[in-house]
């Protein structure tokens, strides 16, 4: 047998086929010195929407379940309020 026949296919990388690394990322509205969600505070409220418009998904900014509803909700309200706009020019 040739030397390639013998070696894994999958070894290459040193690391298991589908395994990734995982930061850990903690909650930035959660802790002591965490901003509270406002829908007047339309600056922070912009940094979890995509440029198109559309509120991101909590697996790409890492907010918790609870207040990943919460932002939502602050959101459509301030939409509704004409403080943000719904879609991008």
């Amino acid at each position: 047998m040739s030397e390639n026949m013998t070696q894994n296919p999958d070894s290459g990388m040193g690391q298991k086929k589908g395994s990734f690394f995982r930061r850990n990322r903690s909650c930035p509205f959660s802790g002591s010195e965490a901003p509270k969600i406002d829908y007047k505070d339309v600056r922070l409220l912009s940094r979890f929407i995509t440029e198109r418009g559309k509120i991101m998904p909590s697996r790409i900014t890492s907010v918790s379940t609870k207040k990943q509803r919460v932002l939502a909700q602050a959101i459509k309200r301030a939409r509704f309020l004409a403080l943000m706009p719904y879609v991008a020019e």
